[in-house]
């Protein structure tokens, strides 16, 4: 699934007057994400890598055993430093991009969701 999709997605999922009218649709969906590795880019340029969690009606989502990833502007061994957060939340209103690892079968059948909301 691509970012710009799965964005759209997860919006949708969040904004609840359609979560309210397509309720069994949309949980159906998300339980497809549950327990999958999920990469979200933050808007000051921070990443969160963790396992997909769960997602509210606000879009607000939450990664268990997540890692944050931050570029370091000092000269050093990495150009990527990296801590261990645990469970953590993610406000909607900061996320800029998401990611699903998944396989490529596992992708295309994600693209369809996408594409059945329409």
């Amino acid at each position: 699934m691509s970012t710009k999709e799965l964005e759209t997605y997860l919006s949708e999922v969040g904004s609840s007057n359609q979560f309210e009218t397509n309720n069994s649709k949309y949980v159906s969906h998300v339980k497809k994400l549950l327990y999958r590795r999920m990469l979200v880019g933050i808007s000051d340029g921070r990443f969160f890598l963790g396992t997909f969690y769960c997602i509210d009606k606000q879009g607000n989502i939450i990664l268990q055993d997540a890692v944050e990833y931050r570029s370091t502007r000092r000269s050093a061994p990495s150009p990527m430093e990296q801590r261990v957060l645990g469970l953590i939340l993610i406000p909607s209103s900061c996320r800029k991009t998401c990611h699903v690892d998944c396989s490529i079968d596992e992708q295309l059948s994600l693209m369809s969701l996408g594409e059945q909301k329409s």
